[in-house]
């Protein structure tokens, strides 16, 4: 079905499919470059052979989606009947796609605004999905913009990882990369600060440390109505575990979503990750 307004997003959002299908959103994949093979993320390469890759220390790497593939993309919506897009991406911290998104807007058939949102995971997919239910409610692009933005500004995520050698290889730690040698021997806590990954905590051991996320994204909570959303790469029973005490814990809580992160993600934070995403409503 055609709208006014349409939303497109990249695959670092991890949207659940159902969500994307009845909201209508396009989602522009990232690229895993395993060995010499640059495969899609979403469609050619999963997170668990990307967490069996990594465990067996095979080269991995991640590329932007190319300006033409944006083009592409932006010309099929407007062809679907859109007449103006919000195009929502991961924090330019992370990657160049949101310069490439801005490079194809430039020449897109109808008008394109594309936001940096400063986040990733599903604090970029309920950004999306702000966007969305307002281009539903028949919003313009400027008012699917404002609802992204404070949407995204009211969202937090929080990463537990085994170990910071998967983000200290890719240079995406940011401020935390100094303190990499000391974080050796303890358990880190991270969040998004800025559209950066920042120490948050150190603990001294896993178990602590999951117990520490969920304390401090019950705190985050609170008792308004929000969504939450767990990640985790390789390491399903712990998020389960982690989902439904958050469950318990948090009385406002509207949407609860549990999922694998893609490979993108994933190679840059490693097996064992467990992540969670707090955002009002």
């Amino acid at each position: 079905m055609s709208r006014h307004v349409a939303i497109v997003t990249d695959s670092t959002a991890y949207l659940p499919p159902p969500a994307m299908e009845r909201h209508g959103i396009t989602a522009v994949p990232l690229t895993v470059v395993l060995g010499d093979q640059a495969l899609e993320e979403g469609t050619e390469i999963s997170a668990r052979a990307l967490a069996q890759a990594l465990q067996k220390r095979r080269s991995v790497t991640t590329s932007r989606p190319s300006p033409e593939l944006f083009a592409e993309t932006y010309r099929k919506v407007a062809e679907s009947g859109a007449t103006g897009i919000v195009s929502l991406h991961l924090s330019a911290e992370f990657s160049g796609t949101y310069d490439a998104a801005v490079l194809a807007a430039r020449q897109a058939p109808v008008p394109v605004r594309v936001v940096d949102t400063g986040m990733v995971a599903m604090a970029l997919g309920f950004c999306a999905l702000a966007a969305a239910e307002s281009a539903e409610a028949g919003g313009t692009v400027d008012e699917a913009v404002t609802a992204a933005e404070k949407r995204a500004a009211g969202t937090s995520a929080y990463f537990y990882v085994d170990t910071l050698e998967y983000l200290r290889r890719g240079g995406r730690i940011g401020a935390a990369q100094a303190l990499f040698g000391s974080a050796l021997a303890v358990k880190p806590l991270l969040q998004l600060d800025g559209g950066r990954i920042e120490m948050l905590e150190k603990v001294r051991t896993a178990s602590r440390a999951i117990a520490r996320l969920e304390e401090i994204v019950a705190e985050r909570a609170g008792s308004a109505p929000v969504d939450i959303a767990v990640h985790h790469l390789a390491a399903p029973e712990r998020a389960s575990a982690l989902a439904e005490r958050l469950r318990d814990r948090v009385p406002g809580l509207a949407d609860l979503y549990v999922s694998e992160v893609g490979a993108v993600l994933g190679a840059h934070t490693g097996p064992g990750l467990l992540a969670a995403v707090v955002s009002p409503r």
